[in-house]
């Protein structure tokens, strides 16, 4: 697995540059696939970003470019989407005591650091906050695993389509409707006038 971790001792007001790569695979194991949501990289995530320090303050930011499949949500095709996604994060110093002083009341509440929290200053020495512009850390190095599977599930569109045009699917045959961009049943609706229609029409038939 891959490690996107960042030095803040060596960080300096000066922004320096990082760029982190993250496969198709790194995605899969952190978001497995279910029913409800079905979503596979289809490129590895790119995140080009720059790291500066104002005294203890750490300013991360920078963007995200990627493309995914997903499922439209009218038809149910599965269709390539682009992500590109600009983020920003700033992370304060988590002291010892601030738990109990309940000074980051932020992100800690003054009951202190929720489970959450407490992981992700163990495991990566980041604590993230709710709006995902900020957040704490502990350390000499943060690992930005976490923060970077946020930026990635945030940046989806909240209805997928696989064209702005989609009909959905046609309630005859199945099938993904026919528009003027891309080809699809040719269903004719059948308009029924009365509920003696289908009778009708099968006596004809009978008739003939």
């Amino acid at each position: 697995m891959p490690e996107f971790r960042i030095q803040i001792e060596r960080l300096t007001d000066e922004q320096e540059r990082f760029e982190f790569e993250a496969s198709p695979e790194w995605w899969s194991a952190r978001e497995p696939e279910s029913e409800e949501i079905r979503v596979s990289a289809e490129l590895p995530f790119r995140f080009d970003l720059k790291a500066s320090r104002t005294g203890e303050d750490v300013l991360i930011e920078g963007d995200l470019e990627g493309r995914v499949l997903l499922e439209c949500g009218r038809c149910g095709k599965r269709y390539p989407h682009r992500l590109r996604e600009p983020y920003r994060l700033v992370l304060e110093p988590h002291r010892l005591g601030d738990d109990q002083q309940g000074n980051r009341s932020t992100f800690d509440g003054a009951g202190g650091l929720d489970p959450e929290g407490e992981r992700g200053l163990a495991e990566n020495g980041v604590s993230l906050g709710e709006d995902l512009e900020a957040g704490l850390y502990r350390g000499a190095v943060v690992g930005l695993d976490d923060f970077f599977g946020e930026v990635i599930a945030l940046a989806m569109p909240i209805q997928p389509l696989c064209d702005e045009e989609c009909l959905g699917v046609c309630s005859h045959c199945g099938q993904p409707r026919a528009n003027d961009s891309k080809a699809g049943c040719d269903c004719q609706d059948e308009k029924i006038e009365s509920p003696f229609a289908v009778l009708a029409q099968l006596k004809q038939r009978m008739e003939d």
